[in-house]
């Protein structure tokens, strides 16, 4: 008799993480950001949590965890509890790039984490000031063989998508560009406007007004297809530099451990999310190209992101400021 109560216990027992991915939500839900108030990342996830809150009906509570290249926030959520209520959006940063440049990484971006679905694409642009006169990629890369280290282009900072989208590009080329590191895209693009600094890699979000209104000439976007904010400037293949792409992207991800069916929610929330009209207006008028995904093409991207970047960065010597 007791041999029986203790199987119908644990057949309880097992059955309820079952359960309660069943129910789930019925409390608020923490979306980690790894990186302040304000910034791109943070701007986005407001953008996709407010609609999952309606399609959830509970609260996506959004808590800002700045610091070291977004891994504090992200190594919050990698030691959460794995039930769905605490999830992340991650980043190129947080799951490939500083765990190729930070010297002690507190998590792993595959074994800790289970992906949800990718969320957006965000095209890196490749600017100069007009003053160059230079209007194509290959008139640039020219001038740049024609004069070694005597042009030089700016980033938003050391250890950087931007930064490191330089480095590419020099690997691709085979010019010689030495980096000039700023803390933060403003600076820079008020450098490149004024002719400090006559070539730069930025994203659409804060470049495009600029952009539109003369100041600084997009010759070419690094992803693979157009950027929707800007469907005139072509693309770097297109612009005769094959085998180059530098577009970071959002992700959502949860501990590693979550019930497949609280993922399986997740990612039809998020992909219903993103197709709602307003939330593609919203993140299109920000220079970004919606790309919603299954949580194993999320996953699927990040191992290929670290295989991508590792020579990168070890070619660049980068370094988290």
């Amino acid at each position: 008799m007791m041999a029986v109560l203790r199987i119908v216990l644990l057949a309880l027992l097992l059955a309820l993480p079952a359960a309660a991915a069943e129910d789930y939500p019925t409390r608020p839900i923490r979306l980690v950001v790894p990186f302040p108030a304000a910034g791109p990342t943070d701007i986005v996830s407001r953008i996709v949590g407010q609609r999952l809150s309606v399609i959830l009906d509970q609260p996506i509570l959004i808590d800002n965890r700045g610091g070291a290249g977004g891994s504090i926030g992200s190594e919050i959520v990698a030691q959460a509890p794995p039930d769905g209520y605490t999830i992340l959006m991650g980043t190129l940063a947080t799951h490939t790039l500083n765990t190729l440049i930070l010297p002690n990484m507190p998590y792993d971006p595959v074994r800790d984490f289970a992906p949800i679905a990718r969320v957006l694409v965000n095209p890196n642009l490749l600017l100069v000031n007009p003053g160059l006169g230079v209007a194509t990629v290959a008139q640039l890369i020219a001038l740049l063989k024609a004069n070694p280290g005597k042009y030089a282009y700016a980033s938003s900072g050391n250890g950087t998508p931007l930064h490191l989208a330089g480095e590419l590009f020099k690997l691709r080329t085979g010019v010689d560009m030495p980096h000039v590191p700023y803390r933060g895209s403003g600076p820079a693009l008020n450098d490149l406007m004024a002719g400090q600094i006559m070539i730069m890699f930025e994203t659409p979000a804060s470049s495009v007004g600029f952009i539109r209104a003369g100041k600084i000439r997009a010759l070419a976007v690094n992803s693979p297809q157009r950027c929707g904010a800007l469907p005139e400037v072509p693309t770097m293949a297109e612009s005769g530099v094959p085998d180059y792409e530098t577009y970071t992207w959002n992700g959502l991800f949860a501990p590693a451990g979550t019930p497949r069916a609280i993922i399986d929610r997740l990612n039809r929330a998020t992909v219903e999310a993103l197709a709602d009209p307003t939330v593609r207006t919203r993140l299109t008028e920000l220079g970004t190209d919606v790309a919603s995904s299954t949580p194993e093409a999320l996953g699927a991207l990040v191992k290929s992101e670290l295989v991508k970047w590792a020579p990168i960065v070890q070619a660049a010597g980068a370094k988290v400021d």
